[in-house]
Order: C-alpha cells, then sequence, then structure tokens
C-alpha cells in the first residue's frame, strides 16, 4: 500500500483522532491540525519520523495555507485533506443568536473551504489527492433544534458536491462522511452546547436536548471501525461521493432520499406548470 500523508484537523479527540490513529498504524505520515498540541503528545513520541502536531483553529481560514505549507515541506506532498474539526449548538432558531451561528458556518463551511482551496495547487499538479469532509447524517436531514449545526452541514455538501465535478478531471477525489451517532466526545457537556430554553419552546425542545445531552457514552457508532473504513477507502481506487457511516446514518438517509422522491412525484404536475407552454420539455446537463 502505497505511503500517503494526511492532514487531519481536530485530531486530538473523536472521529479526528481514530483516523490519526489509523492511518499511522498503515504507515501513512499524519499532521493533525490541534488547538492543543500538547493533548497529541503521546503520539508523537510513538511515531516520530511520520507523525506531526500542528496548533491550528480550523475556523482561522488566514491559517490554511501556511498548514498546507508546513506539511509539504515536513512530507513533501500532501494525500488526503480530512476536514473534521466540528461540533453543535442545539437550540431553536429564535433561541440561536448571529455569533453561534456564524461560527458554526466559519468551523464547518469557511475554515474547511480555505484549506481545501490552498490544498488543490499541489494536488492538481500532482494529478492526484483525496478531500474527506466530515458532515454528518444531519447534514442530509434536519429536526427541530439542530437548525444552526444542520445548516452549516448542509452548506458543506452543497459546496463539496460542486468541488467534486471541479476536481475530478484533475484526478482529485471528493468524499463527504455522514456519520450517524459514534462514541466520541461530541455529546459532552463541554463540547455540546445549549441555547437557553425560552418559555416559547421550553416543551417542544425539551425531548430532542434530553436525548443530546443523555447519548453521551451511549452511541452505537465505533469510531475505530469508522476510522479503517475511511482509510481504507482513502487508499482504494474509488470513493463514493457521500458515506453514510454507521446503521442508524444508513436507515435514515435512505428515509429521506425515499420521502424525497415521494414527494416530487405528488406535486410534480402542479410544478410543471410553472413553465411557458412551449418551453422545452429536456432536462439540460446543468
Amino acid at each position: 500500500m502505497t505511503t500517503q500523508t494526511w492532514i487531519i484537523t481536530g485530531a486530538s479527540r473523536g472521529l479526528g483522532r481514530s483516523l490519526t490513529e489509523s492511518a499511522l498504524a498503515a504507515g501513512d505520515n499524519v499532521v493533525a491540525a490541534v488547538r492543543r498540541p500538547e493533548s497529541m503528545t503521546d503520539l508523537q513520541a510513538t511515531y516520530p519520523d511520520t507523525f506531526m502536531v500542528a496548533a491550528h483553529d480550523a475556523r482561522d481560514v488566514t491559517a490554511a495555507e501556511g498548514l498546507v505549507r508546513d506539511t509539504l515541506d515536513r512530507f513533501g506532498r500532501l494525500d488526503v485533506l480530512v476536514n473534521n474539526a466540528g461540533r453543535a449548538v442545539v437550540g431553536a432558531v429564535e433561541e440561536v443568536g448571529d455569533a453561534q451561528l456564524r461560527e458554526l458556518m466559519d468551523l464547518h463551511l469557511f475554515g474547511p473551504a480555505a484549506l481545501v482551496r490552498a490544498a488543490l495547487p499541489g494536488m492538481r499538479a500532482r494529478g492526484t489527492g483525496t478531500i474527506v469532509q466530515m458532515s454528518s447524517q444531519g447534514g442530509r436531514t434536519s429536526f427541530p433544534g439542530v437548525s444552526a449545526y444542520s445548516a452549516s452541514k448542509f452548506a458543506l455538501e452543497g459546496w463539496s458536491e460542486s468541488l467534486a465535478g471541479e476536481v475530478a478531471p484533475f484526478g482529485i477525489r471528493v468524499m463527504i462522511v455522514e456519520p450517524s451517532r459514534f462514541r466520541t466526545g461530541f455529546n459532552e457537556a463541554d463540547v455540546l452546547e445549549f441555547t437557553a430554553a425560552s418559555e416559547t419552546y421550553r416543551d417542544l425542545l425539551a425531548a430532542v436536548r434530553a436525548d443530546m445531552a443523555g447519548a453521551d457514552g451511549l452511541q452505537e457508532g465505533d469510531p475505530a471501525r469508522a476510522a479503517e473504513i475511511i482509510v481504507s477507502l482513502a487508499h482504494g481506487d474509488e470513493v463514493p461521493l457521500r458515506l453514510p457511516l454507521g446503521r442508524e446514518a444508513v436507515e435514515r438517509i435512505s428515509g429521506v432520499y425515499r420521502r424525497g422522491l415521494e414527494e416530487v412525484e405528488r406535486w410534480a404536475p402542479i410544478a410543471r406548470r410553472a413553465d411557458f407552454p412551449d418551453a422545452p420539455s429536456s432536462v439540460r446537463p446543468v
């Protein structure tokens, strides 16, 4: 298996940590882009030649070029970029403020976009590369209480789908990973943020808040197994554009597609009447 060089954001815990460990165990080089470099000292000691820690805030778009440059200086190439850093805010639309919404957009869209732009010239010159965008089942479906999180993940997915078509001719692949619940720190009290519950939505969102707060340590997904799948695909000949990860994600996202198609077909006769009567009936390629 050819040695690859990875950049993984949010590598200090959760899926990012598992991905880092799995890639290193496979003999790859990994640059862990984390806010707290001291959290990675054990891996630095175990893999002194193939592991590098970089202090990096995934929201800082100005730091992207420097991170890629440091990676190339150390390892000479960048094969896989994983935009993994993320977190959630739970609350009704009227409870989530502009600052909270913008912070999630910075973390899940603008930061990843900056890193991708920094990575693409080198990948394009070499005619190869894989970009892994860690989305969520919440990037394909949403429900009351997670509007801010889903908005940022929906945005990442739309941006990445367009990206995939643009870079495929240069040999660069894009894989959007849509995990269900995995046993990471995502639901821990110091990670998951809850807005102040308003009188208007307190009862309506009580079950959602309780479910999100009570999920820590009970998630069905195994981060190590997920990481092995992603590393194996990155080394393989083909990656899917979208990869629902975990049974719940497969079932939930399959249901989203089925319901979406049913709704389109139900309203299609009315929707078609919006066109000019003499408009061509064929669908354009773009």
